[in-house]
């Protein structure tokens, strides 16, 4: 025979999932949904990459811009792949110019360096 503590315990956790499947067919609200689909595929991601590279080329010009690719903003520095070591020279003089620019493009994603590397341009 099960004790009562051990019975109570079965009950709850019983009592626990039948509110979890209940839970799960309740109707959701449509912003709840089309807040997790956005989440689920990397919408918002894909979004805030095309902003940054908006962003980008506004504040460094087209001719500079084929040369170099935004990539992810970590801690508020946003990192950028460049085509090759002169490209890297020309921004890193122009860095706080580019850098003020950024933030005014982008006040919300709080950039607060740039960080610039050589590597592959798509």
């Amino acid at each position: 025979m099960k004790s009562a503590q051990t019975a109570t315990a079965d009950f709850q956790a019983r009592r626990e999932r039948e509110q979890r499947r209940h839970y799960a067919r309740k109707p959701k609200s449509i912003g709840d949904v089309v807040a997790q689909l956005i989440t689920a595929r990397g919408y918002g991601r894909i979004q805030a990459d095309a902003n940054f590279a908006a962003a980008w080329q506004t504040a460094v010009g087209p001719t500079l811009a084929k040369y170099t690719l935004p990539g992810r903003l970590r801690r508020g520095v946003l990192e950028i792949t460049v085509a090759n070591s002169m490209t890297i020279q020309e921004l890193s003089f122009r860095k706080q110019q580019v850098l003020k620019q950024l933030q005014t493009e982008l006040p919300d994603a709080k950039i607060r360096d740039l960080r610039f590397r050589v590597g592959s341009i798509r």
